[in-house]
């Protein structure tokens, strides 16, 4: 299906992490959203992959989200390099069509976030090329974003989520098989502070545009300004 927006993670809960917000956002403005999950989570250290796709499933529809797929990468095993998975990710944005992709940004510790913010920039570009050999017609995205997650780089844009925070945290709670403690080891997301550092990160970066939420992004190239007045659009008066 085309969609107007397409949110690719690393993971099941990678977009609920990083750019749930700005997705809610779009699809209550009555956009086609869709996301794609590079790898089922296979490999990670509590749940599995049937659990882990009833989760994500569960979080697409509390975000809005018109579509919610998983692209079989092996789970710690993403390159950016590897010819078949560039392939798989051009052959959905061929299929979905998107005017914008969000992505994973690369200054982050996990070694597929960073690996999958290459790859699907690199899709990106060479899904617009006719003589690359994936399924669907040539498309190139208008544009695409960079989400930021818990690194130090700054922003380029700050999203005001605030609207649909409560959403956003309710379809990060969708996936319990990493959040709720006692369900298996222990691990960073499990820890009782883990939701108070997403809300304080989100917090911070909503101070510096004077939101109660925001949601931080980097972007490639200049933002084009066809009509000045929008340099004006809800500023102060």
């Amino acid at each position: 299906m085309a969609l107007d927006a397409l949110f690719f993670g690393a993971h099941p809960d990678d977009v609920e992490l990083s750019s749930g917000g700005l997705a809610a956002l779009l699809a209550a403005h009555g956009h086609a959203v869709g996301i794609a999950d590079l790898t089922r989570g296979e490999a990670g250290t509590r749940g599995d992959a049937l659990e882990r796709a009833a989760e994500a499933a569960a979080a697409a529809r509390v975000l809005g989200a018109a579509w919610r797929g998983a692209l079989g990468l092996p789970d710690l095993g993403i390159a950016r390099g590897d010819r078949a998975q560039l392939r798989a990710v051009v052959a959905c944005l061929r299929a979905h069509r998107p005017r914008l992709v969000v992505a994973p940004h690369a200054d982050d510790a996990h070694p597929d976030h960073v690996e999958a913010s290459h790859l699907v920039a690199r899709a990106c570009y060479v899904a617009g090329l006719a003589r690359f050999e994936a399924p669907g017609e040539r498309h190139r995205p208008e544009r695409t974003l960079f989400a930021l997650y818990r690194g130090a780089v700054p922003p380029h844009l700050v999203v005001d989520v605030s609207a649909v925070w409560e959403r956003r945290m309710e379809a990060l709670r969708m996936h319990a098989s990493q959040l709720e403690a006692g369900r298996g080891p222990a691990t960073y997301l499990t820890a009782p502070e883990f939701l108070l550092e997403v809300e304080s990160r989100a917090r911070a970066l909503g101070a510096l545009i004077g939101a109660r939420f925001g949601e931080g992004y980097r972007m490639r190239g200049p933002v084009p300004i066809a009509d000045a007045r929008a340099l004006l659009a809800g500023g102060a008066r």
